[in-house]
């Protein structure tokens, strides 16, 4: 007769059986939310309707870019984490409003900016204009945020009614630039950093050669600084009708105001009418319904996202002749666009189809670079001339950034349009190259051997710089810098010793590169378009305008389609919440990359042609958290 199981057996058994069921039922549970969230992607999920009396939410978060960069399966898990998108176009943004100006079911659009994280100031002024354009049509724009960084406020300056929290401030303090200095830290690690550069302001590399700003850089960097900030200044005053020196005055005696209110910023920011009124959320929600109506459950107003809206609105160009749009945005590096940087390789490529597709009649290069390396940079400039050589022309649109190597690629345009507020120019060429012999010799390392010639081994990290290669190098920056010159004198219609003038890496405001004949015209994207559109013997009133996107490899082309889509579902967002766990941290918005990662990427082939003007403004606000998903 068999024994029966022991006790010992029977209780890891149990234990096994729940195993297995539960492993088994987490599977199918799995396949039934993929096969859902793939059912839907591919359905495209419910179609968008507009309803009628209902107020557009303006609502930007994260990074204000040109174009989205970022993975699609990213922006969706941030959701699911509670970030909101980390990525916001400015196009969305300025189409919203003007597909909202005319039509008649959009009553008033509300900007919501507690989300904003940045946005340059050119890219802020296409939205300054976008909303001026909405209001032109005699609808309401109205303001809210918990509390107003000094990025957020330029937008909300310009709206009919800006509301804030009491418990918010309007913190403004102007632009400035500070870098941090490190030939202290190299001398005690022992790391010799060999600079070669060309131009007398090229202040990129000071950070490796100086303890502090040089007098040539500060009197470059105070130049545009000033220009940007009057432009701040007098575009927030002419919004909330204002003297400019009530502005000026706000952000000068903030202290002794806020010590006059007892250390109440809401209350300073009302005495100075930078706001209109202190409300709580529930408050401005109802005052939003007293135009187009409360929502159903009655917590809110009647709305729609602008993103939605877009969904419903927005259609692809049909005319046969179109206007293309190829954007850098970033550092321009070797090889592929990533996330945050223009490859010399993709950018090229999207100027060649520009170039052989028979639909395309002109292209507009929007520009939004600190520059990069001179190779990648070369690579787009061949192609913006091999368009220009299949007869059809080319017009760079400048955003907030068209520096260095983003005025190598512009240069041969017919074109050139900027922004007063664009920070261009920085016509010159550097190069690094860090040995460490002194460090390795701390640690009791030396480096010996032979070589078959002088230059044999003589470009190594771990070896003294020695004057053949110095000179070298020194050579070669020489020569692309004249190259650059010759560039810029052959696109601008200069002689090479004029350039050189305004050169020496000396960075320039739009508004001063437009009256040294770096610039043709100040104006935005719809400029840039207009003269494109003439150009090409288009319609200059409502081109039809195609923007070129890099292309995806497979996942990402799977799977954008279907994140997409599913952000917008709150069952979908609940269900994979539930699924993936409170512990899903997502990945948290990071600020620009580091500039030296930037050097490094381009420094593998040769020189590099990078503008550092970071500006410093917007510290943050930890007194509110931003909202995330699409309801106000």
């Amino acid at each position: 007769m068999a024994k029966s199981p022991n006790l010992l057996r029977r209780f890891f058994g149990a234990i096994w059986t729940l195993f297995s069921v539960v492993y088994k039922t987490l599977i199918i549970l799995s396949v039934l939310i993929v096969i859902g969230v793939l059912y839907m992607g591919f359905k495209g999920g419910a179609p968008v309707t507009v309803p009628d009396n209902v107020a557009l939410v303006w609502h930007p978060t994260g990074v204000v870019v040109e174009q989205n960069d970022r993975d699609p399966t990213e922006e969706f898990f941030s959701e699911l984490a509670g970030e909101g998108p980390l990525q916001t176009e400015l196009r969305d943004l300025v189409d919203a409003l003007d597909y909202a100006r005319d039509d008649s079911r959009i009553r008033v659009a509300v900007l919501w900016l507690d989300a904003l994280a940045y946005a340059g100031p050119a890219q802020l002024e296409e939205l300054r204009v976008a909303i001026n354009r909405f209001k032109e049509s005699g609808k309401r724009v109205v303001a809210y945020a918990p509390g107003y960084t000094q990025r957020a406020y330029y937008l909300a300056a310009q709206a009919d009614e800006v509301l804030m929290d009491p418990m918010g401030m309007v913190f403004l303090e102007g632009y400035a630039v500070y870098n941090n200095y490190y030939p202290g830290l190299l001398d005690k690690l022992g790391v010799n950093m060999h600079v070669f550069q060309a131009g007398q302001y090229k202040s990129a590399v000071e950070p490796f050669q100086r303890t502090d700003m040089s007098e040539a850089a500060r009197e470059a960097n105070r130049s545009w600084l000033d220009t940007l900030w009057g432009k701040y200044v007098g575009d927030v005053a002419s919004g909330r009708g204002l003297p400019t020196e009530a502005v000026n005055d706000y952000v000068e005696s903030f202290v002794a105001r806020l010590a006059e209110a007892e250390g109440d910023p809401a209350q300073v920011a009302l005495g100075a009418k930078l706001v209109d009124e202190l409300l709580p959320l529930q408050a401005v929600r109802e005052r939003i319904g007293t135009t187009v109506g409360m929502a159903d459950d009655h917590e809110s107003f009647r709305q729609i996202d602008f993103r939605r809206y877009l969904k419903a609105v927005r259609k692809a160009p049909a005319s046969s002749r179109q206007v293309a749009v190829v954007t850098v945005q970033g550092s321009i590096v070797p090889g592929e666009s990533a996330e945050g940087s223009a490859g010399g390789d993709t950018i090229a490529d999207l100027l060649r189809d520009a170039r052989d597709d028979q639909r395309v009649a002109a292209v507009v290069l929007r520009v939004n670079s600190p520059g990069g390396g001179i190779y990648p940079s070369e690579q787009i400039r061949r192609a913006v001339m091999e368009v220009q050589d299949a007869g059809k022309p080319v017009v760079v649109s400048m955003s907030t950034l068209a520096a260095s190597g983003g005025y190598w690629i512009s240069a041969p345009a017919d074109r050139i349009i900027a922004h007063d507020t664009t920070i261009t120019g920085s016509i010159g060429v550097f190069g690094i190259f860090p040995t460490f012999e002194n460090t390795l010799e701390k640690i009791g390392v030396s480096t010996d051997g032979v070589g078959t010639t002088p230059l044999a081994g003589a470009i190594r990290a771990d070896r003294p710089l020695g004057d053949e290669v110095r000179e070298l190098i020194e050579l070669i920056i020489s020569k692309d810098y004249r190259q650059f010159i010759g560039y810029v004198a052959e696109g601008r219609d200069m002689t090479p010793e004029r350039v050189d003038e305004i050169a020496q890496g000396r960075v320039w405001s739009g508004l001063d590169a437009a009256q040294l004949g770096l610039v043709d015209e100040i104006g935005g994207f719809r400029t840039a378009v207009t003269a494109a559109a003439q150009a090409a013997g288009l319609d200059p009133e409502s081109p039809a305008v195609r923007h070129l996107r890099p292309p995806r490899d497979l996942s990402f082309a799977f799977l954008a389609p279907f994140t997409q889509s599913m952000a917008d579902l709150d069952w979908a967002r609940a269900a994979l919440s539930w699924f993936a766990g409170d512990s899903m941290a997502g990945n948290r918005l990071q600020g620009e990359a580091r500039w030296l990662q930037q050097i490094a990427r381009g420094q593998a082939q040769g020189a590099v042609s990078h503008c550092l003007c970071v500006m410093a403004s917007d510290a943050p606000l930890a007194r509110h958290r931003a909202h995330s998903g699409t309801r106000f």
